[in-house]
């Protein structure tokens, strides 16, 4: 019988239960403003109404710096918001720009957006203190470890020596 790994590789993934661990996540968020019927809302687009909120109305590419997300995947994410009812594009400062606001509807809700966002990154302080190696430490770890070598390098280096890629 065949190495199933050898004919699938996706049945090995050392990062994919981090993916899941935070789809779960999101999901118990999620949970949290069905509880507060707080409809349509997807947990990702709470930093996006959180800064629009704090900052007032930017075009999409203030926006996207000011998240770090490209321009290209906070349009999309815009125009999602958007069909749900969170944001709307203005009249910018000259006719040639657009602004993206928040809808009355988000203003009626973006209070109980901020509070949520303070108590999980609290919920999330005190989760870190009960494992021995804080993901925040992960992650600053793992940058360091970048910064000596990108993941493009390190990916390159395993190609060439693999005879599926040659």
């Amino acid at each position: 019988m065949a190495d199933n790994h050898a004919l699938d590789p996706t049945q090995q993934s050392l990062w994919r239960p981090l993916r899941l661990l935070q789809a779960s996540m999101d999901a118990d968020i999620a949970r949290i403003y069905a509880g507060q019927q707080i409809e349509g809302l997807k947990p990702s687009y709470v930093m996006e109404l959180l800064r629009l909120h704090a900052r007032g109305p930017m075009t999409i590419a203030e926006l996207a710096d000011s998240v770090q997300r490209t321009h290209s995947a906070l349009s999309q994410k815009v125009a999602a918001m958007r069909t749900a009812g969170w944001v709307q594009t203005v009249v910018g400062d000259d006719a040639r720009t657009k602004k993206v606001t928040l809808t009355d509807k988000a203003h009626r809700v973006v209070g109980r957006l901020a509070a949520e966002w303070r108590a999980t990154e609290a919920a999330l302080t005190d989760l870190e203190a009960e494992i021995p190696y804080p993901l925040s430490q992960v992650v600053t770890d793992i940058e360091r470890a970048l910064e000596r070598k990108s993941l493009h390098d390190r990916i390159s280096e395993k190609l060439a020596e693999d005879p599926g890629w040659g």
